[in-house]
């Protein structure tokens, strides 16, 4: 392969300019200021620990206490040693955040059209309009920044494969490996997972087309060549993947050790997420034309509407002051869609679908049919319940389809692919070599139809009652007069948005067709388009976000207010648990301060759940006692934040008389209800059968206190004349968590369904309790392997091209 300097210089002021364009969109980041995302504020309570540990010893803990009562750090931001693929990620990523990973869409999807030998003008507009994509913004500003990673990298996955199969089998190889490997470590296995759906399409088209051609060969070279690909690239994350693996195993997306249910009922065994769940966010059938009208359904679950609404006309006219109006109007309920809280539409832009529709018509060749295929099996799957025919059979029969939740977020398949199909569009009409008449007929028709659709939603208009379901609600609150001026509201913006789609759609095809009558510049055709495409995307966006979404560095640095009960709380030196009944299982801001009972996170260890379902929501004190839950905050009769001592906790650890004996996990979970916990402690014989013990005796004098703490290592020290059964109060962990007593490593079980129990020898003892993962020692080896592996490759595939090329020809 020569080397071409223009074109390096060509890709290099492109690159520039979509880092540019990042940053001017984003561009408070230019004033210092950072995005104040929700979930990153729950993440940072969730790792405030770690990072304290991080800093003031230089290494990582990978546990910590300071949420659900204790869990591995695997999935709140681990660092382990040897993974080189996160330091090229931030080599990548070096803009400041969100516009690092807006910027990393736009290059994400620039190197898949180059994949694909489209022009660089092209892949501008292509690379912007996958970018601004709507949801693709939405999600950077509520912080769900390991989805966002992850849909940066999979354009650049899909551009190794189409340049394999394009016989380019090296650089295929590179950019697979790399770009998979980037994929994995952004650790959102969720979209990675829908994406090899969209992969298993392209696969299956490729595959009829070499039947076709008779091209067997060439394809089955490609997946052997794909398939290492894919291979190395987990290779250089193994630490990471088999972490999470086990973490998985042990957290609510694995197996439920129960076979009950809080009422008593059968529990349904499964090994993945209950049915329900998985569909909760599942997309409307007629909502899903929100793609096309932006508020089609209302937008988000807040509108910002301001001083143009019915709304705000009525409250002014009742005397309301402006600005309470004004307030009020800025947080509309206009959303009257099926789920149960949408930040804002997943539009992908009127005029990007009305070119994915000429581009179904014009377009020829494999791509297109992969494509089109891909994002209808990615529409049909955002149904969810919806479409129950479909989603019951892949929750059922589909391998790992009900590990996920909001089957909704699918729909990222369907915006990664119209894009391209758009742009493959756009390509086909500018080719001279395209016969005029095609391209009037494909324009004709794409047009007719989008503005039949458009038509057909304003004719259709009283078909809706504009009814959401927070309206009941506001009801009772303010009054079914002002509940039906915002249903109106919302029918005005409906009818508003259809009207935007149509125009822009008109526009752009009015450009087109010029194009075909004038003999326009190509060069004209594609700025015009992306102009439209950026005004289009760009404008639905700017409703969602403004510089109001920024704020100073320093804030997200601790984003969470030390309040007069954290202030109280923190008074206490001792070693305690903190129970916040606002938060429960879904908040982490207790976390940031305090070791919690709660935290944030789709994947919650799920013997705590099953401990709170059972027992902590129906006030069992016996069990926040043996979780030392010293402190429980709730609100006042004034709704405020107030704090309770519980005096009966149990600390961090204490000596049993009775070991019961229960065997099977239901019993153990039963016989929590009535446990006197600090004289007796429950053992599962099924897992623990050499626990033959059953009395233990404990003299007046027996005592056994934490003597040092470190969230991966927890000292004690014991006295006891007798032979002794401690349980502390630690979840336990059955891989990495190992007991020493007296630097002798020892046996610990786990009692009361979920606690770390050991027994421990008459006499003075010191106990160490210490977090050794294997998983990160193997794994490393694993992952270091992978990387020389592929450096190796890289070099040596260098080396070679550099050798054939300087080659004298015989």
């Amino acid at each position: 392969m020569k080397f071409n300097f223009n074109a390096f210089l060509r890709h290099f002021f492109v690159i520039t300019f979509l880092g540019l364009a990042a940053l001017a969109y984003f561009y408070p980041v230019l004033q210092g200021k950072v995005i104040y995302q929700s979930d990153i504020v729950q993440y940072k309570g969730m790792a405030e620990e770690q990072e304290q540990f991080r800093d003031q010893y230089g290494e990582e803990p990978y546990w910590t206490n300071s949420a659900f009562g204790g869990m591995p750090t695997y999935q709140l931001g681990a660092r382990y040693p040897h993974d080189y693929i996160k330091k090229l990620d931030r080599v990548i990523r070096f803009l400041p955040r969100p516009a690092d990973y807006l910027f990393l869409y736009f290059l994400g999807f620039y190197i898949l059209m180059c994949c694909l030998k489209v022009e660089y003008r092209l892949a501008i507009l292509g690379a912007l309009a996958f970018g601004f994509s709507t949801y693709l913004i939405i999600i950077l500003n509520v912080g769900h920044n390991a989805k966002a990673h992850a849909i940066g990298y999979l354009p650049m996955v899909l551009g190794g494969i189409i340049l394999t199969f394009r016989k380019k089998y090296f650089w295929g190889f590179i950019l697979t490996s790399l770009a998979m490997a980037l994929e994995i470590q952004a650790n959102h296995f969720q979209m990675t997972y829908y994406f090899f759906l969209l992969v298993m399409v392209l696969g299956a088209v490729y595959m009829i087309y070499a039947i076709r051609e008779k091209q067997l060969k060439h394809y089955f070279i490609s997946l052997g060549i794909l398939i290492p690909a894919v291979a190395l690239a987990l290779l250089t994350n193994a630490t990471s993947l088999l972490a999470t693996k086990e973490y998985a195993d042990w957290s609510t997306r694995g197996t439920s050790a129960l076979t009950i249910n809080p009422d008593g009922s059968p529990k349904t065994r499964r090994d993945g997420l209950d049915r329900d769940y998985i569909t909760q966010y599942s997309y409307g059938i007629t909502e899903s034309l929100n793609l096309l009208v932006p508020r089609l359904f209302g937008g988000g679950s807040v509108e910002k509407l301001g001083e143009g609404s019915r709304t705000y006309d009525f409250l002014t006219d009742q005397g309301v002051p402006r600005t309470q109006a004004l307030e009020f109007t800025n947080e509309m309920r206009l959303y009257w869609g099926d789920q149960p809280i949408v930040a804002a539409p997943a539009y992908i832009g009127a005029v990007i679908l009305f070119l994915f529709l000429l581009g179904i018509l014009l377009v020829r060749g494999r791509a297109k049919w992969w494509l089109l295929f891909g994002s209808l099996l990615a529409l049909l799957l955002s149904w969810g319940k919806n479409f129950g025919v479909l989603t019951d059979f892949m929750i059922d029969y589909f391998p790992f389809y009900n590990k996920f939740r909001a089957v909704s977020s699918i729909q990222v398949i369907l915006e990664l692919c119209a894009p391209v199909l758009a742009v493959l569009a756009l390509k086909a009409f500018l080719n001279s070599k395209v016969d005029l008449r095609s391209k009037k007929v494909a324009l004709s028709i794409s047009f007719l139809s989008m503005m039949g659709i458009g038509l057909g939603l304003l004719l259709l208009k009283s078909a809706f009652d504009f009814t959401g379901g927070s309206d009941e609600i506001m009801t009772r609150y303010y009054g079914e007069e002002l509940v039906s001026l915002i249903r109106r509201d919302r029918e005005a913006v409906y009818v508003n948005d259809t009207l935007r789609s149509m125009t822009l759609i008109a526009l752009t095809a009015g450009i087109l067709w010029v194009s075909l009558r004038k003999n326009l510049k190509r060069e004209w055709v594609i700025t015009a388009a992306a102009v439209l495409v950026v005004v289009d995307l760009v404008g639905v966006n700017l409703r969602y976000w403004d510089k109001d979404n920024f704020v100073s560095s320093r804030r997200m640095e601790r984003p969470i207010a030390r309040t007069k009960v954290n202030q109280l709380i923190l008074q206490d030196t001792a070693y305690y648990r903190v129970l916040n009944l606002n938060e429960g299982l879904n908040g982490a801001t207790t976390s940031f301060f305090h070791k919690s009972l709660g935290g944030y996170h789709a994947a919650k260890p799920a013997r705590l759940q099953d401990l709170f379902e059972f027992h902590v929501y129906k006030n069992n004190r016996r069990v926040l006692n043996m979780l030392n839950a010293k402190y429980i905050i709730q609100p006042d009769e004034e709704g405020a934040a107030s704090v309770s001592l519980n005096p009966e906790a149990l600390g961090s650890s204490w000596f049993i008389r009775t070991l019961v004996p229960v065997s099977s996990a239901d019993q153990a979970i039963i016989a929590l209800d009535t446990l006197q916990v600090s004289e007796t402690a429950l053992i599962n014989t099924s897992d623990f059968p050499e626990a033959s013990r059953k009395t233990f005796a404990r003299d007046s004098t027996a005592q056994i206190r934490l003597a040092s703490y470190q969230p991966n290592a927890l000292r004690y020290h014991s006295k006891n004349g007798s032979d002794g059964f401690a349980v502390f109060s630690e979840m336990y962990y059955p891989e990495g968590w190992n007991a020493y007593i007296d630097g002798k490593r020892t046996a610990h079980l786990r009692v009361n369904y979920t606690l770390r129990g050991l027994e421990i020898p008459a006499g003075e003892h010191e106990i160490l309790f210490k977090f050794e993962p294997e998983v990160v020692r193997f794994g490393s080896k694993i992952s270091l392997a992978g990387n020389v592996a592929l450096l190796l490759i890289i070099l040596g595939g260098i080396l070679y091209s550099t050798i054939r090329r300087r080659k004298p020809e015989a």
